[in-house]
């Protein structure tokens, strides 16, 4: 077995795994009520001191944590350990609002390396492997995460970050690269490329890595059969620590959530009712071992189903499922609620490319959906007729998926911008008004 599959830990009994999980909360409600005064008067509001935490079972006790806390907090307010014994930070985009900055020890870093490394063996990766990352490195915590979870395998990396497709394609021909990490939608141009290029009997992909936006099934299997590769989920949020919160196996049903380090609850959104295992809600996590910036309970905003059914591959860490959308971004749309990856499952079942737009509008106080869909090459050569046809067929296919009337427009071959990053699906014009 490799390293960095650990069988006593990751195939663990639920009886092992509860046990951690007890004593590393404990251990860690104190810890933050006696050295962050922002948890400490959060719990003393309830009530709360740590004596009340006696295990897991006591968790829902805890008041959750939501984004606007931590931009509250920023930048040191929720800082666990002396800023001395800290050695690097990580940050969101701030694209929503004042920037959250993570703080991490190195233990914190060690641990996440573990993490991710776990993610890239579970993917097939070994020490002769090439891990080829082109995540975004600085403050973004894509590449850094991949790339010490490569280093803990053993692996060659290359630490390519983002951009400079010609030159990702030079290096993965060049140099052999094996496993590919970077976010979906840069997986799929990078294989168009591929393709336009002619170069993709040298490629040597076997196996891709991909996170940090949302994609659907159909979306996997485009990119897979495209790159000829195993194309392998990873979840994570700079919140928690970065990529590696959880990741999946060879079954591809599921990310499973590295449980030694994270406690994973579902809640309802709407009334923070702790929901039981294979219920639909919103994903919250408490981190139980890091030392830096641990969160307790933070509401990540993410729909999705936790199981513990069997799992083939042997790893008895619960799962959680690909995330539904979003409880905060989720689109509402003449009441009606709306997520991308709806839209997405119609385009990929009808035949056509990731690259897609869509754009909300109100007009006379009525909310307005248009979906720019690129075409294929073969279909830009179609007649007006034939593609006004397609448009409705189109129309018709959303109006059964979503319940509404979408606009469909179709568009030229590559007249939407491509995404070297997190690609841009919606443009909410109703924000503007």
């Amino acid at each position: 077995m490799e390293k960095y599959f650990q069988p006593e830990i990751e195939c663990a009994s639920q009886e092992q795994i509860k046990a951690w999980q007890d004593e590393r909360l404990v251990k860690t409600v104190r810890r933050v009520y006696e050295n962050v005064p922002y948890y400490r008067q959060r719990m003393e509001e309830k009530g709360i001191t740590p004596d009340d935490i006696r295990s897991t079972a006591d968790l829902h006790k805890l008041p959750f944590l939501t984004k606007d806390d931590l931009r509250d907090a920023y930048p040191y307010g929720l800082l666990a350990t002396p800023l001395s014994d800290c050695v690097r930070i990580q940050s969101t985009s701030g694209t929503t609002g004042r920037r959250v900055v993570a703080f991490y020890t190195q233990h914190d870093i060690d641990l996440w390396d573990e993490c991710c490394a776990r993610a890239i063996v579970a993917a097939g990766g070994s020490k002769d492997d090439v891990v080829h990352v082109c995540y975004g490195y600085g403050l973004f915590t894509g590449g850094p995460g991949l790339n010490g979870g490569s280093h803990k395998v053993g692996s060659l990396t290359l630490p390519m970050s983002s951009g400079n497709t010609e030159r990702q394609i030079q290096f993965m021909c060049d140099l052999g690269s094996t496993i590919l990490c970077c976010t979906p939608s840069y997986a799929a141009y990078l294989a168009e490329s591929i393709y336009e290029r002619g170069v993709r009997d040298q490629i040597k992909l076997k196996a891709g890595i991909f996170g940090a936006e949302a994609w659907t099934e159909e979306m996997r299997q485009d990119i897979q059969d495209k790159l000829g590769i195993k194309a392998y989920d990873i979840y994570g949020l700079t919140e928690i620590s970065g990529p590696g919160v959880s990741f999946e196996c060879s079954e591809q049903t599921g990310m499973h959530i590295n449980e030694d380090h994270f406690i994973a609850e579902i809640i309802d959104p709407n009334t923070g009712e702790v929901l039981p295992d294979g219920e639909k809600g919103e994903l919250v996590f408490t981190s139980i071992t890091k030392e830096a910036f641990p969160l307790i309970r933070y509401r990540t905003r993410d729909i999705c189903i936790l199981t513990r059914k069997k799992c083939s591959c042997g790893r008895t860490h619960v799962k959680m499922s690909k995330p539904m959308g979003r409880s905060d971004d989720m689109l509402i749309i003449k009441g009606v609620n709306v997520f991308p990856s709806q839209i997405e499952t119609v385009l990929m079942n009808k035949g056509y490319p990731a690259n897609y737009q869509i754009i909300v509008s109100r007009e006379h106080n009525s909310d307005k959906l248009e979906v720019q869909v690129e075409m294929t090459p073969e279909l830009f050569s179609d007649s007006v007729s034939e593609i006004s046809k397609r448009e409705k067929e189109l129309i018709d296919a959303l109006k059964a998926m979503l319940g509404i009337y979408a606009k469909v427009t179709l568009v030229a071959p590559k007249s939407i911008t491509r995404s070297e990053g997190k690609a841009v699906r919606v443009i909410d014009n109703r924000n503007l008004y």
